[in-house]
């Protein structure tokens, strides 16, 4: 039977094991060490895009062989709750595998390189795969990616059309539609920018519908609304005779309006 003194001397063995097995890692004008052996060379290289507030940083191995490339990765969207690091991809050269991580904003050299250290990567001069891999699923980030949303430029006073799984305002193609419904008496259909970007899915019973749920992935939003009958006015629907071309004509319209396609 465990007392109070037997917990706190077992708690006590564990703190000292776990500070005899902790590795010392020392970074220092670009000499990565890990208790007090030299294991790798760090290179910072200024981002030009960024004025050189941000950098690129490249790994080398003591014998000159480049072994992992860290970029900043602004295609994802920046962690909301913390504001102190940022996302970068690293490309692990000789075990063609990529991991996305987080590095301090305020010493990201020094974070990248003690990252490197402390997770046992370097193996007789040269990167170990199975370590990497171990590296990515303990360490690694999975952020959202952060989509690049661009509206195609055209008169927004120019009629709207949807034909042959088009959106047009004028003579431009605004987004695309497709049909994806999955039970009969619900119609599903998916709007799309024209790089093929899916922006929102509208779902309506009926040809003649006004009620409608409106899925906006922009925002993220799930959203129940009433399109008024007149609300697609001046829209002509050209569908090939699609039977929910009314309602089509009022979802495209009520989309257009508030800026989704």
């Amino acid at each position: 039977m465990f007392t109070s003194k037997n917990l706190s001397l077992a708690f006590l063995v564990l703190l000292i094991a776990t500070a005899v097995s902790a590795q010392k890692v020392d970074y220092k004008s670009g000499s990565l060490s890990v208790d007090g052996k030299e294991i790798a060379k760090v290179v910072r290289i200024k981002d030009k895009a960024s004025f050189g507030l941000t950098g690129t940083y490249e790994l080398f191995s003591l014998s000159g062989e480049k072994l992992i490339i860290a970029t900043i990765a602004t295609d994802f969207v920046p962690n909301r709750h913390d504001n102190s690091g940022a996302y970068y991809r690293f490309t692990f050269l000789t075990t063609n595998q990529v991991g996305i991580f987080s590095l301090s904003s305020f010493g990201p050299e020094k974070s990248f390189a003690k990252l490197i250290g402390e997770n046992n990567i370097i193996v007789d001069d040269h990167l170990d795969a199975k370590m990497v891999t171990e590296m990515i699923a303990l360490k690694g980030s999975n952020p959202e990616v952060n989509i690049e949303y661009h509206l195609v430029q055209r008169d927004r006073q120019f009629p709207i059309f949807v034909r042959d799984g088009l959106v047009v305002q004028g003579n431009v193609t605004v987004g695309k539609l497709k049909n994806v419904s999955t039970q009969a008496e619900l119609s599903t259909y998916e709007f799309s920018l024209p790089e093929g970007l899916v922006v929102a899915k509208v779902s309506f019973k009926g040809g003649n519908a006004k009620n409608f749920l409106i899925t906006t992935y922009k925002d993220k939003l799930t959203m129940n609304y009433t399109i008024n009958i007149d609300a697609g006015d001046g829209a002509v629907i050209l569908t090939s005779g699609d039977m929910n071309e009314t309602s089509l004509k009022r979802a495209a319209k009520w989309l257009i309006k508030n800026e989704y396609l």
